[in-house]
C-alpha cells in the first residue's frame, strides 16, 4: 500500500518579516486551502495512495480531514504536538520509521530543514508557504499532489526525478559543549549578541557564512554570493562568503536580503568548498543563523561551517509529470458505450 505523507506548519510566513519587509502573508486559511489541494492532486492516478496528515493545534489538520475527496483514505499522524519546530521533526521522522513513500511538507526553509534532519531518503516535495523560500517550490497545492501520487504508487521511479541537495553543519566548541546547527541553504554569522527576533536584516549585522548553493534570485547569503558566482543545488560542495564594509570592499553587489529587503553588501572574499571542507570564522560575539534565522549565540569562539551531501532528496515536480506522462501514467481506460438506434 502507498502512502503519502503531509506536513503543514502553522508557523511557516508569520515571523517580523511581515512588517519589516515585503515578505507575503500565507496565513493558516491558505495553508489550509493548498494541503486541500494537495490531497485533491493524489486523485489524478488510477489508484491513489493514502494520506498521512501531520496533526496541529490551529485545526488545519482537522480541516484537511473534512474536505478530504471521498475516494482517498485519509489519517492524522498519532504523535505529541508541542506547537513548535518540534513537531515537524517528530512527523518527519515518524513518516521516515513507518515507510511513508513521500512527504509534502507545506512551509519555507525552516520547514524543509526541519524536515530534511529527519527524513532521510524519502522524497520531499517542498511547498513554498513560508517567508525564506530558497529551497520550497513556488507551486500549485494540486499539481505537487499529482507529482507526490505519480512517485508514491512507483509510476515514476524516484531516481528519475528527485535530486539530493547539500547542507551546511555548524560546530562550535563552547564552555558549554559543543554546539551544532543544520542550515539547508546558508549558514549565516552576524554581530548580533542575541538572538532576538531571529530575522536576519540588517546588512551591517551579517559578516559572511556558507552556502549549498548561490544565485541572484535565492534570497539572503545565497543571493549575496550568487551575485559573484553561480552554485547549482546539484553541484558539490558550497561556497564559503567573507563579508566587509562596502566602504572597505574592493568588491561589492547589490543583493536581495530579505523579501522586500534589497542592500549593497561589502565582499571580503568567496572560497569554493568542497563536500566535508569546513570554513572556519571567529566569532567574539555574535550569532549563527540558519537560512535566514538567527539560532545559536556564540562567544570568543571560533565556528566551523561544512558543507555535506547528505541533504533532502527533493523532488522535481515538473520531471515528475513529465516522466508520468511518458510512462502513460495519467491516463486511465475509457469505458465505450454501445448504443442501439
Amino acid at each position: 500500500m502507498s502512502r503519502v505523507g503531509l506536513i503543514v506548519n502553522p508557523a511557516a510566513g508569520r515571523d517580523i518579516r511581515r512588517l519589516t519587509g515585503g515578505a507575503s502573508v500565507v496565513d493558516n486559511y491558505a495553508k489550509r486551502r493548498v494541503a486541500t489541494c494537495v490531497l485533491e492532486g493524489l486523485t489524478a492516478v488510477s489508484e491513489p495512495p493514502d494520506a498521512l496528515v501531520m496533526p496541529d493545534r490551529r485545526g488545519i489538520s482537522d480541516h484537511v480531514l473534512e474536505e478530504a475527496p471521498d475516494d482517498l483514505t485519509v489519517e492524522t499522524l498519532e504523535m505529541l504536538v508541542e506547537s513548535t519546530a518540534a513537531d515537524t521533526r517528530r512527523a518527519a521522522t515518524r513518516f521516515r520509521e513507518d515507510d511513508v513513500d513521500v512527504v509534502v511538507a507545506l512551509g519555507g526553509d525552516g520547514t524543509t530543514r526541519d524536515v530534511a534532519c529527519e527524513i532521510g531518503d524519502v522524497p520531499v516535495v517542498a511547498v513554498s508557504t513560508g517567508t525564506n523560500n530558497v529551497v520550497p517550490t513556488a507551486v500549485d497545492g494540486t499539481v505537487a499532489g499529482v507529482a507526490a501520487a505519480l512517485l508514491a504508487t512507483g509510476a515514476v521511479p524516484a531516481a528519475d526525478a528527485t535530486t539530493r541537495h547539500g547542507m551546511i553543519e555548524a560546530r562550535a566548541e563552547t564552555a558549554g559543549g559543543t554546539q551544532r546547527l543544520s542550515a539547508l541553504a546558508a549558514a549565516e554569522v552576524s554581530t548580533q549578541s542575541f538572538i532576538g527576533t531571529r530575522a536576519l536584516l540588517d546588512p551591517s549585522d551579517l559578516r559572511g557564512g556558507v552556502v549549498s548553493r548561490a544565485h541572484p534570485a535565492d534570497i539572503g547569503l545565497a543571493a549575496i554570493a550568487g551575485a559573484v558566482e553561480c552554485l547549482e543545488p546539484t553541484e558539490p560542495g558550497g561556497v564559503a562568503v567573507r563579508l566587509t564594509e562596502p566602504d572597505d570592499a574592493a568588491r561589492t553587489v547589490r543583493a536581495v536580503l530579505a523579501p522586500g529587503v534589497t542592500a549593497t553588501v561589502g565582499i571580503e572574499s568567496l572560497e569554493r568548498l568542497e563536500w566535508n571542507e569546513p570554513a572556519a570564522f571567529d566569532v567574539p560575539d555574535g550569532v549563527v543563523g540558519a537560512d535566514g534565522e538567527r539560532e545559536l549565540e556564540l562567544t570568543e569562539t571560533t565556528v566551523e561551517l561544512t558543507p555535506v551531501p547528505d541533504g533532502p532528496r527533493l523532488v522535481d515536480v515538473d520531471a515528475t509529470l513529465s516522466a508520468g506522462v511518458e510512462g502513460g501514467a495519467l491516463e486511465h481506460a475509457g469505458r465505450l458505450q454501445s448504443t442501439e438506434d
